[in-house]
């Protein structure tokens, strides 16, 4: 559904706008109490905000964890598959947490890919035709001084007519 949406606002709108406003009124993503904040029109760079608010505060008065991680759970995901386009096969695979202090103020999130990156990605996969790509991010305060949680993603990303066939074989 937000696959087939999206096409359509593509002939209206940039792509870096209908991510950030497709994740903003999502309904799964504004359950995380995340807000994706800023992203580059080419979308190698985007910037999630999780205000603290009653919503997401635990019984200790920081955001709990799980909005922590429920808030960058599927950012790289979709910013890949937007980033490669329909010729690649994106999926998360693992995802790690860990939690290094409370947070008791709203935390920032940088996804950022590179364009050498998104080159060796490309070229992997040409040669491998499936790759797991592994991320790290951080969850800090609005300066970065300080870090709330470490979050680590295996990214799965094939080539999509391999991806078919393996899959046919199963």
């Amino acid at each position: 559904m937000y696959a087939a949406l999206s096409k359509i606002l593509r002939k209206y709108f940039k792509e870096s706008t209908i991510f950030k406003y497709g994740f903003n009124i999502s309904p799964m993503y504004r359950r995380s109490t995340g807000k994706i904040h800023a992203v580059s029109d080419d979308l190698l760079q985007a910037q999630v905000k999780i205000p603290i608010s009653y919503k997401n505060k635990n019984y200790v008065g920081s955001i709990f964890g799980g909005s922590l991680f429920s808030a960058t759970d599927p950012v790289f995901m979709i910013q890949l598959m937007h980033i490669l386009g329909n010729d690649y096969v994106v999926w998360d695979k693992e995802a790690n947490i860990k939690f290094k202090r409370p947070a008791i103020q709203d935390g920032y999130v940088d996804f950022i890919f590179t364009e050498e990156e998104i080159a060796e990605i490309k070229s992997r996969v040409v040669a491998e035709k499936e790759i797991d790509l592994i991320k790290e991010i951080k969850i800090t305060n609005k300066d970065a001084s300080v870090v709330f949680a470490e979050v680590s993603k295996v990214i799965y990303i094939a080539d999509k007519a391999y991806y078919k066939n393996k899959r046919k074989k199963k």
